[in-house]
């Protein structure tokens, strides 16, 4: 890579991060999850105990402690307020840009890493996540890259790539859970299928692999275990159950929605993705392609099968959504042209968001007509749209501006 390029990169890294960082701790925790991570990680430093999850100094079975961890130490370097629960996650965007960006170079070259990286910075979930303060974004990179490790060990057939996806992989379910390995393990079944298996581990590998996952993974749980606190355990693989077979908290939603999550909420990277395949039939000459869509797959199945549906479940889906975009992007550059389809597509879901954020910005304006036409059945929802907001009277130039 020259000089003028790690300039490049390193100017974008630097404005991502601000982007990631900028205005964290102007505005209030807005969720359940925001609220109970940050509230555990605040416990954790009150107690001392940073062994154990507590929310109303009880235990809280539904999530291990790493992030929590993370968000302790970012509260001992910044203060207990909403900028250091958010923090984390930020590094997390820095961290998964890099990420892509030299995957991205080392399969392909430095223009497809570039706008990989750029489509992961722009697009509209992405880069709410990296400035929220939920679990996901960690969770996710963890899951990606311990994958990722897991599919060069099928490649080159090296101890060290599987080592490294082990430990990955054990760090995602210190993170959230076993689900991980569900998603990992699927993916890498799935790419061998692909593959017609001709790159399957050797069975020593797999046994490494395997230790390293349960060494890091379980540190935790052992821990609960030893400690006297299996019921923390136990309620905690009921949670999981619970999750997949019922609509938790009352978030349920029909099968195809992760599939309008990720078109819109997702985009323009998802719209680039759609001209790729459109446009190109022969992806799946291309190893890191199939195992790329493998991951999209299987994830995007698993959680439209899940009862619960939650906007964020998906959001793994972002680094093959991503990609996808890139090569789209890339096929257009090349070519010239895009295709009627593309362009249909971008217009009608950019006309979307124009229109949105037009009408995000009068909502103060048709607020009371909302409350009497409307009923709002989640208190939370309705305890925000009461909210008094001071509103800077530009908040309709993003609307202006995708709408030219």
């Amino acid at each position: 890579m020259n000089l003028i390029d790690t300039i490049k990169l390193f100017v974008f890294l630097l404005l991502a991060f601000v982007a990631f960082v900028a205005f964290n701790g102007n505005t209030h925790l807005f969720d359940w999850d925001e609220i109970n991570f940050a509230e555990a990680a605040r416990e954790m430093i009150v107690t001392g105990d940073y062994a154990t999850v507590r929310i109303d100094y009880l235990p809280f079975w539904e999530k291990p402690p790493l992030f929590i961890w993370m968000q302790a130490m970012s509260m001992k370097m910044f203060g207990i307020n909403e900028f250091a629960a958010r923090f984390p996650n930020a590094l997390a965007g820095f961290f998964t840009l890099i990420t892509v960006f030299f995957i991205g170079k080392k399969h392909y070259d430095i223009s497809i890493a570039f706008k990989w990286m750029v489509l992961f910075t722009i697009s509209l979930l992405p880069l709410f996540y990296f400035k929220s303060g939920i679990i996901d974004p960690w969770f996710n990179y963890f899951i990606f890259t311990g994958s990722y490790f897991v599919y060069l060990a099928s490649q080159t057939r090296r101890i060290s790539h599987i080592i490294a996806g082990g430990i990955l992989l054990g760090l995602a379910v210190m993170t959230k859970g076993p689900v991980a390995l569900l998603l990992a393990g699927l993916t890498y079944a799935m790419y061998e299928v692909f593959n017609k298996f001709n790159s399957f581990l050797s069975l020593k590998l797999i046994i490494t692999g395997i230790i390293c996952v349960f060494s890091v993974g379980g540190i935790w749980f052992l821990h609960e275990w030893f400690n006297g606190r299996w019921y923390v355990i136990e309620e905690f693989i009921l949670y999981q159950i619970r999750l997949l077979q019922t609509e938790d908290a009352g978030h349920g939603g029909p099968w195809y929605y992760h599939i309008v999550v990720l078109l819109l909420g997702v985009f323009p990277s998802s719209a680039l993705m759609i001209e790729y395949f459109y446009r190109n039939g022969s992806w799946k000459k291309f190893h890191l392609q199939v195992f790329m869509f493998c991951l999209f797959a299987v994830t995007l199945v698993v959680f439209s099968i899940v009862k619960t549906k939650i906007i964020h479940y998906s959001s793994l889906c972002y680094f093959p959504v991503t990609f996808f975009g890139a090569l789209g992007w890339n096929k257009i550059e090349q070519t010239g042209k895009a295709s009627i389809f593309f362009k249909l597509i971008f217009g009608l879901t950019g006309f979307l968001f124009a229109f949105a954020f037009l009408l995000v910005s009068q909502i103060e304006k048709i607020k009371n007509w909302i409350f009497q036409n409307i009923e709002i059945k989640d208190p939370f929802a309705l305890a925000n749209f009461k909210q008094n907001i001071e509103w800077g009277g530009y908040e309709w130039l993003p609307g202006l501006l995708m709408f030219w």
